[in-house]
């Protein structure tokens, strides 16, 4: 009787692998292949090297986009960098509509702020914030300043927002702080430095 038991809960799992064995060889190998989850890391990468008006590289900013898991959206873009001879203080640093940088005009051919979705000015802004609106750089008495932010308003993959769209984008920094308020740029004062944003 035992062994009769014994036969009848074998045949299932005989039956699976005889039909196993029938199953195409690229079948097979695909069940194998697919990865339970692809890594989250960095997906995308762009900089921008700002120069002054009069010709000075005050830095370069570089944009990373990263995946926040496999399969999902992205998570923003992170900034980062380092500038350097500026005016101690706060300045406005905003992401422009225009991928140009001439430095007469005062960098006016970037155009105006990235914003595709026709909002106020500001991160404190209760109509806002553009696109392309940034937290302040803070530059020491040294005239140094660290970038350091994070934007999940806009993107270097392609979209409404995207900094690679037909015309391109630029990073503009300004005289003096933005107040994260008023349009159209937080009272900011002149453009100082303007860097195009292009693929790394």
């Amino acid at each position: 009787m035992s062994s009769l038991r014994l036969f009848r809960t074998a045949r299932p799992a005989a039956a699976r692998l005889v039909a196993l064995a029938f199953l195409p060889y690229g079948a097979v190998l695909a069940c194998h292949s697919i990865p339970s989850a692809t890594p989250a890391g960095i997906v995308r990468h762009a900089s921008a090297t700002l120069v002054d008006a009069a010709g000075r590289t005050l830095g370069t900013v570089r944009l990373t986009e990263a995946a926040t898991d496999a399969g999902g959206p992205l998570g923003g873009v992170v900034l980062s960098g380092t500038l350097t001879g500026l005016t101690p203080g706060l300045h406005g640093l905003h992401v422009h509509g225009v991928g140009r940088c001439d430095g007469t005009g005062a960098f006016s051919t970037a155009g105006a702020h990235l914003n595709p979705d026709a909002h106020k000015h500001g991160l404190e802004s209760a109509d806002g914030p553009h696109a392309g609106d940034l937290p302040n750089v803070v530059a020491a008495e040294s005239g140094v300043a660290d970038v350091a932010s994070r934007s999940t308003r806009v993107t270097l993959d392609d979209g409404a927002a995207s900094l690679f769209d037909a015309d391109g984008s630029a990073l503009v920094l300004h005289a003096g702080p933005d107040d994260q308020r008023t349009d159209p740029s937080g009272g900011s004062g002149a453009r100082i430095a303007c860097g195009v944003v292009v693929h790394d």
